[in-house]
């Protein structure tokens, strides 16, 4: 059985409710607006617990560094292992899940940067594990050249999976695969009322909702809203669902219905500092976004930012 977390480390999470407690709406209104990383850091996926804190991995060695929200400060918190992080979710008990592209997936420990678990997740290639939500029994990635979800089953009380327990749920129902070397499935969200999970097609811009139990999708009726084409990281707040489209430097906003079954196109967001954003996090009134910059070249001198818009 799980110990709860002491008081001294809930005080020091970026997870932690005093943290929420330190940002007040005045606050806010001062904190950055754009949030520097390192050099050559190339940002993926980002997440943001109810603490003043965003984590971000890189694409380039699979390190983790956390940004402060107030001050856009941070620092690395764990050294990668040389394989990519790309999306990844803090969960209320510390614990970073970052997918991996190819090499899996891995969970580490966000106070102190140590890895406690690594799964291989594919059993197909080519494999590219990309985005995560998390529910309260499991942690579901989406598999962006398979037709296939992967699943962590956690325990009653947050306990990790064994190596050999990961879950793959093929996709059927209105799912149709696009051709080797597109990418398909990829940001991933809960609808509204739980009871399902909403994952982007990239490449066609549909968006499916997918029985958790069977596998069975059904595309969302989105009305007349233009395709999610380069569709990304997906968040859901209440029943708004907030879609980022990479290539076209924006996030379309959507009114879901409860069991995420349709949903009403509301308005669209942009920013002339976008410049690919792939995910989408929030804190307070404000959604932050990893520039990704895919149109330029890597470098080891590249520079990186998170930007902020209002939600």
């Amino acid at each position: 059985m799980a110990h709860p977390l002491s008081r001294r480390r809930l005080l020091t999470l970026g997870t932690a409710t005093f943290g929420a407690l330190t940002l007040g709406p005045h606050a806010q209104a001062a904190a950055p607006t754009s949030l520097a990383l390192p050099n050559g850091w190339q940002p993926e996926g980002i997440t943001i617990g109810v603490g003043p804190y965003a984590y971000l991995g890189s694409l380039a060695d699979g390190s983790l560094y956390r940004a402060d929200l107030r001050t856009g400060t941070g620092k690395v918190i764990s050294t990668g292992p040389g394989t990519p992080a790309v999306g990844l979710k803090l969960d209320p008990r510390g614990r970073l899940f970052v997918a991996a592209r190819s090499f899996g997936a891995r969970v580490v420990d966000a106070r102190s940067g140590e890895t406690l678990a690594s799964y291989t997740l594919a059993t197909a290639t080519p494999s590219f594990a990309n985005d995560i939500v998390l529910t309260p029994r499991a942690a579901w990635f989406t598999e962006s050249y398979q037709p296939v979800l992967y699943g962590l089953p956690l325990g009653r009380y947050g306990e990790l999976p064994a190596a050999g327990d990961v879950v793959r749920l093929p996709l059927t129902g209105d799912w149709v695969q696009s051709a080797d070397g597109a990418i398909n499935a990829n940001g991933i969200a809960r609808t509204p009322d739980g009871s399902a999970l909403l994952v982007v097609q990239a490449g066609v811009g549909l968006l499916h909702r997918v029985d958790p139990a069977t596998g069975i999708t059904a595309a969302v009726d989105l009305g007349d809203a233009a395709p999610l084409v380069n569709g990304d990281g997906l968040l859901v707040r209440g029943h708004t669902l907030y879609a980022v489209q990479n290539r076209q430097n924006a996030i379309d906003v959507f009114r879901l219905a409860a069991d995420g079954r349709s949903g009403v196109f509301q308005r669209r967001i942009t920013d002339p500092a976008f410049d690919v954003p792939t995910t989408v996090a929030a804190y307070g009134g404000r959604l932050y976004l990893p520039n990704a910059r895919f149109t330029t070249t890597p470098t080891s001198e590249t520079t990186y930012s998170v930007t902020a818009v209002g939600a």
